[in-house]
């Protein structure tokens, strides 16, 4: 078992009391992927590197990282937590959906590549207030590839026509042109606005966005096509996900107060 004192960036995921007053806390660092972390004396009153091990937290940390089981830290710098999606339960679940996604789809103790950047750059994006959905929605269409789904959205999956009006189909494992949707009759009937963002999302670089500007009805549709490409051609299904559906049907229950002024709204493709 090797063992090296590095120095790394990392994201706090989640962490679990452990024995009378220790903690394990697992933290996605940008070198070595998911490692699981043993701070000793983490649950003691005065614990010096407490700031840097709450849950949603960024730092950089210096410690001894193994190539397999337990790391542990030994200091931490410039920890800086994500407050707001500390402080409220529907942003905290999408963040927590984000890393389940993640977590889920790469092993522990293996390097994940641009997804650091990328998980790092959706959750400050969530915790300035941008939409938690659309941005857990564009972190579900480029995590399939990590999955082994790798839909083509780049156009018909048949002749590669992008000038007719397009929508998925999962038996052909991506678009299919108008001109070829009786080949699939199950085809998800999408709106030619909701393929757009599928898109887009696609190739999104999160450090671009600087605003998001999408109606109720289209994070709606985007949410049904979501969802059946993750049931039917992923098959995982993150405990944070089943309780954001939850708090979408409490929400649904609600009374709408906004309907009229969700409608007047134009819905521009500002992501």
């Amino acid at each position: 078992m090797v063992k090296q004192t590095q120095t790394f960036e990392g994201l706090v995921m989640s962490r679990q009391n452990y024995r009378e007053s220790d903690m394990l806390v697992k933290i996605l660092t940008d070198q070595f992927g998911k490692k699981m972390f043993l701070v000793n004396r983490a649950r003691k009153p005065g614990f010096t590197l407490a700031a840097g091990i709450l849950p949603f937290t960024h730092a950089d940390y210096i410690g001894e990282v193994r190539d397999s089981g337990l790391s542990y830290l030994s200091a931490i710098k410039s920890p800086t937590q994500y407050r707001q999606i500390s402080n409220d339960i529907t942003l905290n679940a999408y963040a927590a959906y984000i890393f389940g996604l993640l977590d889920l789809a790469f092993p522990d103790e293996r390097p994940v590549g641009f997804w650091f950047k990328q998980v790092k750059q959706a959750l400050h994006l969530i915790d300035t207030g941008l939409d938690p959905q659309i941005i857990a929605n564009v972190v579900e269409v480029q995590m399939l590839k990590a999955y082994g789904v790798e839909p083509n959205w780049r156009g018909c999956v048949i002749d590669g026509r992008t000038d007719l009006p397009l929508d998925f189909s999962e038996s052909y494992g991506g678009l299919l042109c108008q001109q070829h949707w009786d080949k699939d009759p199950h085809r998800l009937h999408a709106s030619p606005r909701a393929i757009f963002y599928l898109r887009r999302f696609s190739t999104l670089d999160l450090s671009q966005v600087k605003r998001i500007d999408v109606k109720p009805a289209t994070k709606a549709e985007l949410k049904r096509i979501l969802d059946v490409i993750y049931a039917d051609m992923v098959g995982v299904t993150p405990k944070a996900k089943r309780f954001i559906d939850q708090m979408n049907q409490w929400q649904d229950r609600l009374p709408d107060r906004t309907k009229s002024e969700d409608s007047s709204n134009n819905d521009r493709p500002h992501i």
